[in-house]
């Protein structure tokens, strides 16, 4: 059995290049897999091990530079859900595109998931889902708002298009584990939206604690690993990725005409041209073949 994490913590490094090396080799050394990001504004990532090796990495990571206070989720799965570990060095751990916002310095209430139900439900209330549109797709809260953005990058310009619907209005805001939410109420805040909220712990932290029969989440929750997605208790969902487009479907879809393993699904057959499955086709022929030689691809985890 494989414990994983998801973690962020927003903190000032003052060189985050230098501590990209030594957390990628105390994670190889301890055999943690997945992915961490470090950026002058903190950490951010997925990780998954061993009971006993998580509880050592995440010692590790809490003695880093302000990290004391670390943020994080745990849940379970039975097959290994990273291939590799990889720690990257990027200019933020969530990307907005926007200089002047500081998680740090200000976000939104926190409604824990007990109170959550009752802001869904007060019409007084504007729920808005700030994930990405594949994402929703899957599942979401009752009567949330969908902004149909494909990057979280796209949040601020859809919403400065639709904020007058909002005017005198309370926000509440959720996003899969919290982190999209710090930013993005902060920024709501700077521009000028007093009552604005966010769903601690995020849908993770919902699904693990309210009981699916007063539950008001429908479908499932995408997740950045190799489970795809998951439901109340954090159990693994029905989803799979398409290793072409990595949005999630389900079994039945592999069905349908347009699915090709590997190549193409009915949510990317019309998106990639004819020389992207070509290229998509010889991958899958390079990962078949190193399989049958016992190695692994470069490509990573393929599905099969």
């Amino acid at each position: 059995m494989f414990t994983i994490v998801a973690l962020y913590h927003f903190t000032r490094f003052e060189n985050h290049f230098d501590l990209r090396e030594p957390l990628q080799e105390k994670c190889n050394t301890l055999g943690i897999r997945g992915s961490l990001l470090l950026a002058t504004e903190g950490i951010n990532g997925t990780i998954a091990g061993t009971s006993e090796r998580i509880e050592k990495i995440l010692c590790y990571i809490k003695n880093m530079p302000g990290c004391a206070d670390l943020e994080y989720k745990t849940s379970v799965s039975k097959l290994p859900p990273f291939p590799r570990m990889k720690v990257k060095l990027k200019k933020e751990i969530v990307t907005m595109g926007q200089p002047n916002i500081d998680p740090k310095a200000r976000v939104g209430h926190y409604i824990n998931p007990s109170d959550w139900n009752t802001l869904v439900n007060d019409p007084n209330v504007v729920v808005i889902d700030t994930r990405n549109e594949y994402e929703v797709d899957i599942g979401t809260f009752k009567g949330a708002i969908n902004p149909h953005t494909n990057s979280f990058r796209e949040f601020p310009t859809w919403w400065e298009k639709n904020k007058e619907k909002f005017q005198n209005k309370r926000i509440a805001m959720f996003c899969t584990g919290g982190i999209r939410c710090e930013k993005s109420t902060n920024y709501l805040i700077g521009q000028g939206v007093e009552n604005v909220s966010h769903l601690k712990g995020g849908i993770l932290k919902y699904l693990e604690e309210t009981p699916k029969e007063e539950s008001e989440w429908k479908g499932d929750c995408f997740v950045f690993d190799a489970r795809v997605s998951v439901g109340h208790e954090l159990k693994e969902g029905p989803h799979e990725l398409c290793y072409a487009c990595r949005q999630p479907i389900l079994p039945q879809d592999k069905k349908r005409s347009e699915y090709e393993h590997g190549v193409s699904c009915h949510k990317c057959k019309n998106k990639t041209t004819e020389t992207d499955k070509s290229r998509f086709r010889e991958r899958q022929k390079q990962i078949k073949l190193s399989r049958k030689r016992g190695q692994k691809h470069m490509a990573g985890y393929d599905g099969n």
